[in-house]
């Protein structure tokens, strides 16, 4: 199995040679299509140039000039008209000319066989030291007709700077396989710790502590990481105490209802001491019930698949229900309540929000003081409908404001395990609220109570 580390060098070093192949390739055609004419040009140029000095200047020797002129970096060949054929400066790698081009030339014609040259996908005219890939010209001596072919001596013209063109191209290709090697491995490094940490993660070691100071991408993946092991710590050291505080949830009534259905057995009670009894067995059996229903509406929220069944319904209705059937608790503790419900339709599930206005109800009396106040307020305008539930409870820190709608998150463990508190209620309402697009804020002061305040679509579709 291929690791990341070795996927990227060997990415990187086929990106490199493909890039150069490419390169190569464009280098071949821009030298075919526009160096290799200008070339053939030149040189052209330069053998007419001979030619013509010689014919103007015949009292020199022809061999001694050609010699001198093939010392300056060309390669030479001298024909005449009885075929006679005389090399100057460095060999051909093939000395075969058509006899046909010969006589063209020594009948004083120009052959251009540098523009003339085959176009080849992998190989460039310049270097390629043939006869054929000459320019010919035609000279005329005193007593004779002549043709001159000449090419440059690229050997010769570029022999120091061919080895050193070599050299720096073989320690580019080293230098840059070594570099990839070590640049990959400092690239790499930061994942194989993300690696080790999320092996970590899977066997339930949460404080994980990543030294990864980088501002790429890798460093935010890191930080994200980080952040995410914290949160996952956090989540199940809830979950370890919401099990906990299920376990006491269910063992607690479970052991009233077998205890009473014993103490019921007894023939020696009263039909007083017995209704006490049934009494107990009967709350203490809504109790586990209510946790019941908890935990399977946050299993069905979770799925969020055609969960929303949604309907045109007079929220205010429907609070004003929710306040009428806990009168019985508020009247309990004596709490005044303040409404303010002006009719307003919403669309929405009516049966989820029916448990939304339910729960804050319900909190809001069982963490209220006695004699205490709860108010209601519904508004709305073109775009939301606004809802807040406010009481004179005994109110919520500010360290624990920013996690009361975790799920499993309890604000005083000792109070709501008196209360039969199970930390599920608000993390249901905050997720019900977000299914139908809306958005929930809360503001509290310990000792002074606290505010919902609520904010949902007021459109019929979302």
């Amino acid at each position: 199995m291929k690791t990341l580390y070795i996927r990227i060098v060997l990415t990187i070093l086929g990106v490199m040679i493909c890039s150069s192949l490419l390169a190569f390739f464009l280098s071949n055609v821009y030298y075919h299509y526009n160096l290799k004419p200008y070339n053939d040009k030149k040189l052209t140029k330069m053998a007419l140039d001979v030619g013509t000095f010689y014919e103007e200047n015949n009292d020199i020797e022809l061999s001694n000039y050609l010699k001198s002129i093939s010392k300056l970096g060309y390669q030479i060949l001298l024909v005449d008209q009885q075929g006679n054929q005389s090399f100057y400066g460095g060999s051909f790698r093939e000395k075969k000319l058509d006899r046909k081009v010969i006589d063209s030339v020594l009948n004083g014609k120009v052959y251009h066989g540098i523009a003339e040259f085959p176009t080849s996908l992998f190989v460039t005219g310049f270097f390629d030291n043939t006869l054929s890939n000459t320019v010919g010209v035609p000279i005329k001596s005193t007593t004779n007709h002549l043709a001159l072919f000449m090419r440059p001596n690229v050997q010769l013209q570029f022999g120091e700077l061919r080895i050193l063109f070599s050299i720096l191209l073989l320690l580019t290709i080293v230098l840059s396989i070594v570099f990839v090697l070590v640049s990959t491995r400092y690239i790499v490094k930061p994942i194989i710790k993300l690696t080790e940490a999320t092996k970590k993660i899977a066997e339930g070691k949460y404080n994980v502590q990543l030294q990864i100071k980088r501002q790429d991408e890798i460093g935010k993946l890191a930080n994200h990481f980080s952040h995410m092991s914290q949160r996952l710590g956090q989540i199940e050291a809830m979950r370890q105490e919401f099990v906990s505080n299920v376990s006491h949830e269910i063992q607690s009534p479970l052991a009233s209802i077998q205890g009473f259905s014993q103490s019921l057995q007894t023939e020696t009670l009263t039909e007083e001491q017995k209704k006490h009894y049934l009494s107990i067995i009967e709350e203490e059996s809504k109790r586990m019930s209510l946790l019941s229903k908890q935990l399977l509406t946050l299993a069905a929220l979770d799925k969020e698949e055609s969960i929303l069944q949604k309907t045109t319904f007079d929220v205010a209705e429907q609070i004003k229900q929710v306040v009428f059937t806990t009168e019985w608790s508020w009247r309990n503790k004596e709490l005044a309540i303040d409404l303010e419900l002006p009719q307003t339709y919403v669309f929405g599930d009516k049966n989820l929000l029916h448990q939304v206005w339910t729960n804050l109800m319900t909190n809001s009396i069982k963490f209220n003081h006695e004699g205490g106040s709860i108010s209601i307020k519904l508004s709305s305008n073109e775009e939301y409908v606004h809802i807040e539930f406010q009481d004179t409870g005994i109110g919520i820190s500010e360290k624990d404001l920013e996690q009361i709608f975790n799920r499993f998150f309890i604000v005083d463990k000792a109070r709501n395990r008196k209360e039969s508190s199970s930390g599920l209620g608000l993390a249901i309402v905050k997720q019900i609220i977000e299914l139908h697009n809306g958005h929930i804020e809360v503001s509290s002061k310990v000792g002074e109570g606290t505010k919902f305040h609520l904010t949902i679509p007021n459109i019929k579709e979302f």
